[in-house]
């Protein structure tokens, strides 16, 4: 690995989750995964393989579920020098992305870089990703919803709230995009096997993560995303809002996966 100028071990393996269905985006999920979503003519797959080559990742491992072999097509098993692999979810229909982080439990050994698939950004953003155990995180806006953390004063997570901002503390949307080091994965995982061997696979991943924060047994520096500089596709209204904020002429890649 490449390294930063502290002499920090630069990540270049990052895991992207895209087993699921998209079903809020339909009809235009109904025959392609929501990665291959096009904004402003660019797909969000498209988008996220051009940020990671430019920062230099040489590895994605991919968990791909509904229409899998849409993605497998569009990314084969490398691009210029980035090295692909493929997990499959063959319960995609009736797990949550829990599921689909447990199956990547044996497949990644070092630092990586967890994205949603979902996420549109400025390629910029990532570079406050590069260093382990470090959590992205934008200002709430009202109109947002999901989870959100709080920080102390040196911008460490001291608590996670599933489902929607505390309302007498400060707290930060998580843009859904993680760092780990090995032992803060190997944390993770373990706890990843207790829920799924409970049965607890409709569960979102970050309840995993809260609790280990809550227990002092996890922790993540947040990096600050800019609201002007990124967003999640969900809905038709995402969407519509992404390619405000993503025109053709920003972001796009020069050379086609």
């Amino acid at each position: 690995m490449r390294t930063l100028g502290n002499g920090t071990d630069r990540i270049t393996t990052a895991l992207l989750l895209a087993a699921g269905r998209g079903s809020r985006l339909w009809p235009l999920t109904d025959d392609a995964p929501k990665c291959l979503t096009e904004v402003s003519g660019t797909t969000i797959l498209e988008r996220l393989v051009c940020c990671m080559r430019s920062r230099g990742f040489k590895r994605l491992v991919v968990v791909v579920g509904y229409l899998d072999h849409r993605i497998r097509k569009a990314l084969r098993t490398s691009v210029d020098g980035l090295t692909i692999e493929f997990i499959h979810s063959p319960r995609y229909r009736t797990t949550n992305n829990i599921y689909s982080l447990w199956l990547a439990r044996n497949a990644i050994q070092e630092p990586f870089v967890l994205i949603e698939s979902d996420l549109v950004f400025d390629t910029a953003l990532l570079d406050e990703m590069l260093e382990p155990d470090r959590i992205a995180v934008s200002r709430t806006l009202p109109w947002m919803n999901g989870t959100t953390v709080s920080l102390d004063p040196r911008h460490e997570v001291t608590r996670f709230h599933i489902g929607g901002p505390a309302l007498d503390e400060v707290t930060y949307k998580t843009v859904n995009m993680y760092s780990f080091s090995p032992p803060s994965w190997r944390r993770v995982a373990s706890r990843l096997d207790q829920y799924i061997s409970a049965g607890r696979v409709g569960e979102y991943y970050e309840k995993v993560f809260a609790e280990l924060v809550a227990e002092g047994s996890l922790s993540f520096q947040a990096a600050f995303f800019d609201n002007e500089c990124w967003y999640e596709i969900d809905t038709l209204e995402d969407l519509h809002e992404a390619e405000r904020l993503f025109p053709t002429h920003r972001g796009r890649p020069t050379t086609p996966v």
